[in-house]
């Protein structure tokens, strides 16, 4: 789910932060692992007009029919320089509450390095 606005935010201190350099037009790319077998898939919350999703893949890594999991790839583009944050939330679909979250703070540069 994308949201626009500060919906999306964690105050500071909250959660595991992981923190990524990008420049704004430029793709950067977040992976993560999901267990599809047993019904996990990760969202992410972000701010529509700092961020843009350009890719949502999933490579399947295991070797037989009865498991399926794999790295889910995610390709974001900075719309605009600042800090901006992507929050990711496990979900399964039985549960009303997140399994994990991470939280990646990106620090976006204009294209001149600034």
């Amino acid at each position: 789910m994308q949201t626009s606005g500060q919906d999306a935010r964690v105050p500071p201190g909250v959660g595991d932060r992981r923190v990524i350099t990008a420049h704004v037009g430029r793709p950067f790319t977040i992976r993560l692992w999901e267990d599809r077998t047993r019904g996990e898939l990760w969202i992410p919350s972000f701010d529509t007009a700092a961020l843009t999703l350009s890719g949502d893949e999933y490579l399947r890594i295991a070797g037989n029919n009865a498991v399926d999991n794999g790295q889910r790839m995610f390709e974001f583009q900075a719309a605009k320089p600042g800090t901006h944050q992507i929050v990711f939330e496990k979900r399964m679909g039985w549960k009303f509450t997140a399994e994990d979250r991470r939280v990646f703070e990106i620090d976006a540069a204009d294209a001149a390095g600034e």
